[in-house]
C-alpha cells in the first residue's frame, strides 16, 4: 500500500478542522458539501470507512513522520479531532 504525501495530509486535515469549525459556528450548504467531501478524501487516503479513524490514522501517520524528521521529537501539535 502506499503511503500518503504528509504534507496532502496535513493540508486536507487542516481544511477538515477549519470546515467544522466553519460549521458548528454557522450551517451552509457549501461548507457541509466541501466538508463532506474532505472527509472522504481523507478515509480514501488513510484507508478507513469513517472520519474519525481517518483522522486517528493521518495523525499518527504525521506523528511518526515528524520523529522521523526531528530527532527531538519537536513536531509541533497533534491534529487529532
Amino acid at each position: 500500500m502506499l503511503e500518503p504525501d504528509p504534507k496532502v495530509v496535513r493540508e486536507l486535515l487542516t481544511r477538515y478542522a477549519s470546515l467544522r469549525i466553519a460549521q458548528a459556528e454557522r450551517q451552509s450548504p457549501a461548507a457541509a458539501r466541501e466538508l463532506a467531501d474532505v472527509s472522504y478524501t481523507l478515509c480514501v487516503m488513510m484507508a478507513t470507512t469513517g472520519i474519525h479513524d481517518a483522522v486517528a490514522k493521518a495523525d499518527a501517520l504525521l506523528l511518526a513522520k515528524g520523529r522521523t524528521a526531528d530527532p527531538d521529537g519537536e513536531s509541533g501539535l497533534s491534529l487529532a479531532v
